[in-house]
């Protein structure tokens, strides 16, 4: 057993930073929208914008900064991602405001990128896919933790104060970088270019791609305008928002760990099936809810706890289904960009989200988006898997 660096944990505290930043507005948007003078749809558009910027710099940054040392990378892009969430306080209009959030996404998607990299290319061979997992740990944490911290932080201070947040755990995440990960590391090595489009561009993996998009458009949708569509279902206030943010992040981690499970039992397609009937299942109660609101805040917790479990089910089951279709020599490359992809599936959700806020049609667009996933991957499995092609010639 092998203990792991001080400078993993570091980069995982960055991961956990970025991703806090990127979600924290959610428990936060009607004061958001009330302080700004805007819609609760407008406000939403911030996270759209964050999803969206760092869905498309993030491949572009991996390959610009190739050739950069991980260590001054870092610390360069948190410096920035500190300033620009340091200084919201001082800020009360909405375009400049929407001008920092593309600021912080574009630190985000050099952050996490590079600590991925990081956590590779510094990993012992028998060890890479626990050093892997350590920085996703900092992923799921922003949601268990930030998220519910940044809703808390936000009704006690208001909710500049919720971007303070993000840019204090910044800086501890910058301290951490620079009194623990080594100088001089590089990038790792990435295959030609034209290799990997090739690999990408095959019409199965194009489909868990698209799949990818889809599904997580439907449940960002919800998700986006989770405490304006509680607030209407059930009166939720935001300090009960944030005890219901903690439920769904347990419950999330609980559904991710089962998707683990259903995956070694029943295989990648049939546990994306099983998780979809779950979402699907529980957007309907919601959409019946709203029908017949007010909802007792006991039923939302149920619901919340069985969508929570299947949103987050989604992303290891989409892993295990790319997988299955590039095989392992582009494995790093493909989740790297089925990770960029969930960021477009988010832009596109939230978009779709802001048009809906205020009515019941939400939750049923997030099933529908999660069945046509499910419908896609099923037609993409009519194709054969191009690593299985190449091992049957």
């Amino acid at each position: 057993m092998t203990t792991r660096p001080w400078w993993l944990f570091a980069v995982a505290l960055a991961a956990f930073a970025v991703q806090t930043d990127d979600f924290v507005i959610i428990g936060v948007l009607p004061a958001v929208a009330g302080g700004l003078g805007v819609s609760d749809g407008a406000a939403g558009q911030l996270v759209t914008v964050f999803t969206l910027v760092y869905a498309l710099a993030a491949p572009v940054s991996a390959h610009v900064f190739a050739r950069v040392g991980r260590r001054p990378l870092l610390v360069g892009a948190l410096l920035l991602f500190c300033a620009a969430n340091g200084v919201v306080p001082l800020v009360d209009d909405y375009a400049v405001l929407m001008a920092l959030r593309v600021v912080a996404a574009l630190c985000g998607a050099t952050v996490l990128p590079a600590a991925l990299g990081l956590a590779t290319s510094l990993a012992p061979p028998e060890f890479r896919g626990r050093y892997l997992a350590t920085v996703m740990v900092g992923l799921t944490g922003a949601v268990v933790v930030g998220v519910p911290a940044g809703t808390w932080v936000g009704a006690l201070f208001g909710w500049q104060a919720t971007f303070v947040l993000g840019g204090l755990l910044g800086a501890a995440a910058l301290v951490a970088v620079v009194m623990t990960v080594p100088s001089g590391t590089g990038a790792p090595e990435r295959p030609a270019l034209a290799e990997v489009v090739r690999a990408l561009a095959s019409r199965p993996v194009f489909g868990v791609l698209a799949a990818t998009v889809l599904a997580v458009a439907g449940n960002l949708a919800f998700q986006t305008y989770l405490a304006p569509f509680l607030t209407d279902l059930a009166g939720v206030t935001p300090g009960l928002l944030g005890v219901l943010l903690v439920i769904a992040g347990l419950t999330g981690i609980a559904g991710a760990q089962g998707a683990g499970w259903c995956v070694d039992r029943l295989g990648a397609r049939s546990a994306f099936a099983v998780v979809v009937a779950v979402f699907a299942a529980a957007m309907a109660a919601f959409a019946v809810g709203w029908a017949a609101r007010p909802v007792p805040v006991w039923v939302v917790v149920c619901l919340l706890a069985c969508w929570s479990a299947a949103a987050w089910a989604v992303p290891p089951v989409i892993q295990s289904l790319m997988l299955a279709r590039v095989g392992p020599a582009h494995a790093a490359t493909a989740m790297a960009v089925t990770s960029s992809t969930v960021y477009l599936g988010a832009a596109v959700g939230g978009a779709v989200g802001g048009v809906l806020v205020g009515t019941g049609g939400i939750p049923i667009v997030a099933a529908g988006g999660a069945l046509a996933a499910l419908l896609v991957v099923v037609l993409s499995y009519s194709q054969p898997s191009p690593s299985l092609s190449r091992s049957r010639s």
